[in-house]
């Protein structure tokens, strides 16, 4: 007989599957089905086209009470907002489409029901031709130019 050497073994097994298989929804119900631990996350706004997303903690907004509430536009502000838009004859979504944002937006800004956006708040500024922010608010807007 020839001599053979019974020290090493050679196992010969099918590649594992690629990143894409494993993460399909048949193979994490497999492994699920055999007991195996799981791991899901699902990140954070995934698949979401959202211009502007408020980045105050959402849990606190879902408590919401009269003691802990997010600040909102005052309706002085709102008022500064309608009487610009109108006195330009713009409606609440000629304002909107100069400004790239929905119409709710700007009913909301003009009802007081936004959170304030300073980013929005520029925008309508430069639109209406007012201010909306500081203590010269209502009065007319000038860009202020850029030093070099």
């Amino acid at each position: 007989m020839a001599e053979s050497d019974w020290d090493t073994v050679t196992i010969l097994r099918k590649k594992g599957p690629s990143s894409a298989q494993a993460k399909s929804k048949q193979a994490v119900a497999a492994a699920q089905r055999r007991g195996e631990e799981v791991e899901t996350t699902k990140k954070w706004s995934a698949g979401q086209n959202k211009q502007h997303m408020v980045t105050k903690n959402t849990a606190k907004l879902d408590r919401e009470t009269e003691e802990l509430h997010h600040q909102r536009v005052s309706l002085e502000v709102g008022k500064v907002i309608q009487k610009g838009r109108q006195d330009k004859g713009m409606t609440q979504k000629d304002l909107a489409t100069k400004i790239n944002e929905k119409p709710q937006v700007i009913a909301d800004y003009e009802s007081g029901k936004a959170i304030p956006n300073n980013q929005i708040m520029g925008k309508i500024e430069r639109a209406i031709g007012l201010r909306l922010r500081g203590k010269d608010m209502g009065q007319p807007f000038e860009a202020k130019s850029k030093k070099k």
